[in-house]
């Protein structure tokens, strides 16, 4: 069986839709090296292909968007929604996410080494995010399903309004949003998180961690909050 092999695109040389192109017509196995993408935006989004693309350098907007399958790893940091509504598969960051990381993600796993701005996960619905700094305000704003580990600190409103995703957070917590609160760490909630930890490659011990979750409360509707 023959070695794979890897396919070095420069986006210095050619534009953001000769990458794509590239990524959506490949084979599954294939694997891409991008050089100098320079913040470039949509950076490998929508692949829909088993391959593996690795980006050396910083990425700008909705960097893995729509995600479907293989791995893209970015050796630098991203701006706002990378990995917005990925499906399934891996992206992992190895710098800082701005805001919006992982909205509305159904499926597959984000990783970031550093920390990322304001609404990681808002309305995430299945998809799992393990962050290895701090976040910013409104993180899991609405997350309907999937997991997100914190290593680090979060902002204001933690989880406001969240449905039924879970929240694991090492450090400490600026504040809970609305109806969100803090729970136990059941045996099965450590089992889950030392697997999600182990995946994304950390070495903290889940016991390190605390739990948040919906209390349920906004589910039904109350009279007293009418206007």
């Amino acid at each position: 069986m023959g070695t794979v092999t890897e396919i070095v695109i420069d986006l210095a040389a050619t534009g953001v839709r000769t990458l794509n192109a590239a990524l959506h017509e490949a084979a599954d196995g294939e694997s891409f090296q991008v050089l100098h993408p320079q913040g470039a935006h949509n950076v490998a989004v929508g692949i829909t292909r088993e391959v593996s693309v690795e980006v050396d350098g910083h990425v700008g907007y909705f960097a893995a968007g729509m995600h479907q399958r293989g791995d893209v790893t970015i050796n630098g940091n991203a701006g706002p929604g990378v990995a917005e509504n990925m499906m399934s598969g891996r992206v992992h960051v190895t710098g800082d996410v701005s805001q919006s990381a992982g909205a509305t993600a159904v499926g597959g796993l984000l990783v970031v080494d550093g920390s990322t701005g304001a609404r990681c996960g808002i309305a995430l619905r299945g998809a799992d995010i393990v962050v290895g700094g701090d976040v910013g305000h409104v993180t899991g704003f609405m997350a309907q399903a999937g997991r997100i580990v914190i290593c680090g600190d979060a902002g204001d409103a933690l989880g406001d309004s969240i449905y039924e995703a879970r929240i694991y957070v090492r450090g400490s917590v600026a504040s809970l949003g609305a109806d969100c609160i803090e729970k136990p760490m059941r045996p099965e909630h450590l089992t889950e998180l030392a697997e999600l930890l182990a995946a994304a490659g950390r070495t903290e011990s889940p016991d390190e961690f605390r739990r948040y979750g919906s209390a349920r409360k906004l589910y039904h509707f109350d009279h007293d909050n009418e206007y």
